[in-house]
C-alpha cells in the first residue's frame, strides 16, 4: 500500500476524530496543528473566527501546504493562491455539500488540473431534513403566530392546520431531498420529488410518491402547497424561482429554501410575501450573506431567517470524519471516490 502522501487538516477538529484518520491513514504522514488554524466559534465551525499567525508560524503553515498531497478541508487562510501555495495537492475532501460554486469561482478545476475534488454530500441530510420538516409543520400549527402572540402576551385562540393529505414539492431529489420525503411521508403530505434524472427510478425507494424531472416544474407549481428547494446552485437552477413561478403556486403555498440563495429571486419573493399569495418563507439561504440589514425579509411576519445553519449539527464533524476515513481506504487502494464534483456541472 502507498504511503508516501501527507494529509493537512486545514479546518478544526477534535482530538478524537484525528486519531480516527491516523488510524485509517496507517503509515501516511498526518499534519494536524491547531494552535494554526482558525478557532471554531460553534460545533463544526469549518471557517472559524480569524487568527493571525506569527510570521514564524504562518511560515510554518506555508511548508505544511506546500507538503501536503491530500488537504482535509479547503484552506480558509490561502483560498486566493490554494493552487500556488499548494503545488502537490491531488485531493481535496471539503467539508461542504455544496462547492461547485466556490471551486468555479476561483478555477481551482483550472489551477490544480490533476486535483480531485469530493464533497461532503449526504453528511447534512438529515439536519436539512429536519430543518424543513420542522418548518412544514411549524407553519401549518402556526409557530411564528404563536411566538408573537406570547411575546406581545396576547391570549387568542386561533386554527391552524394538519398536513395528511397535502402536497408538498421537492425539488432536489437528492439526498436531502430523500431525507425531507422521509420524514414528510411519515407526517402524512404527499411527496412529489424533482430529480436531474428520474428515469428508472421506483419512487417509493427514494421517499417519494411521484419523481418528474425538471422540465415538469411548470405543471408542479400549481400543486406545490409546500414547495421545498434543496438543488445546488447551476446555470440551471439559478432563479428557478422567479416572479413567474411564484405566481403560479398555489395561493398560500409555503417555500422553504435549504438549498442555495441564488435560487430565488428575492424581489420576487418579497413581492408575492407582500401581496398575500405567498403564506410563507422559511430561508436559511439567501442571494447575499449576511442576509443586509436593510433586507426586508428580516421583519416580514411570515418570514424564518436562518443563518445558514440549518444544516449545522454537533455530530456533523464525526459524519464528516466517516466519509474522508471512507474516501481514503478508496484512494489507498485505488478505488473510485465516493461524491466526487464534477466541476462543469458544478455538484
Amino acid at each position: 500500500m502507498p504511503t508516501d502522501d501527507t494529509i493537512l487538516i486545514c479546518s478544526w477538529l477534535e482530538p478524537d476524530l484525528v486519531d480516527r484518520i491516523r488510524d485509517a491513514a496507517d503509515g501516511m504522514a498526518v499534519i494536524h496543528e491547531p494552535e494554526l488554524l482558525r478557532p471554531p466559534r460553534y460545533p463544526a465551525d469549518h471557517f472559524g473566527a480569524p487568527r493571525e499567525r506569527t510570521p514564524e508560524q504562518q511560515a510554518r503553515w506555508r511548508e505544511h501546504l506546500a507538503r501536503a498531497t491530500i488537504l482535509f478541508d479547503f484552506d480558509a487562510t490561502h483560498r486566493d493562491d490554494l493552487p500556488e501555495r499548494a503545488p502537490n495537492v491531488r485531493w481535496i475532501q471539503a467539508t461542504s455539500a455544496g462547492i461547485g460554486q466556490f471551486v468555479k469561482r476561483n478555477r481551482y478545476a483550472e489551477r490544480m488540473p490533476g486535483t480531485v475534488f469530493t464533497t461532503a454530500s449526504g453528511v447534512h441530510a438529515r439536519p436539512l431534513a429536519e430543518f424543513a420538516a420542522m418548518c412544514i409543520l411549524g407553519h401549518a400549527r402556526k409557530l411564528l403566530h404563536t411566538v408573537r402572540a406570547q411575546r406581545e402576551r396576547r391570549w387568542e385562540r386561533f386554527a391552524g392546520t394538519d398536513l395528511e393529505g397535502r402536497t408538498v414539492v421537492i425539488v432536489g431529489h437528492g439526498a436531502i431531498g430523500r431525507e425531507t420525503g422521509r420524514i414528510c411521508r411519515a407526517l402524512g403530505l404527499r411527496v412529489v420529488g424533482v430529480k436531474r434524472h428520474p428515469g428508472g427510478v421506483d419512487p417509493a425507494s427514494v421517499h417519494a410518491d411521484e419523481l418528474w424531472g425538471p422540465e415538469a416544474l411548470p405543471e408542479l407549481w400549481p400543486r406545490a402547497e409546500f414547495l421545498v428547494l434543496a438543488a445546488p446552485h447551476t446555470d440551471e437552477t439559478a432563479a428557478l424561482l422567479d416572479a413567474e413561478a411564484l405566481a403560479a403556486l398555489p395561493r398560500g403555498a409555503v417555500v422553504v429554501n435549504v438549498g442555495r440563495g441564488a435560487l430565488i429571486d428575492e424581489t420576487a419573493l418579497v413581492s408575492a410575501l407582500d401581496s398575500g399569495h405567498l403564506g410563507g418563507a422559511y430561508l436559511d439561504v439567501f442571494a447575499e450573506e449576511p442576509l443586509p440589514a436593510h433586507s426586508p425579509l428580516w421583519t416580514m411576519d411570515s418570514v424564518l431567517v436562518s443563518p445558514h445553519s440549518a444544516s449545522t449539527s454537533d455530530r456533523e464533524n464525526a459524519r464528516i470524519t466517516d466519509l474522508f476515513c471512507d474516501n481514503l481506504g478508496r484512494w489507498r487502494r485505488g478505488e473510485a471516490l465516493r461524491n466526487v464534483l464534477d466541476p462543469e456541472r458544478a455538484y
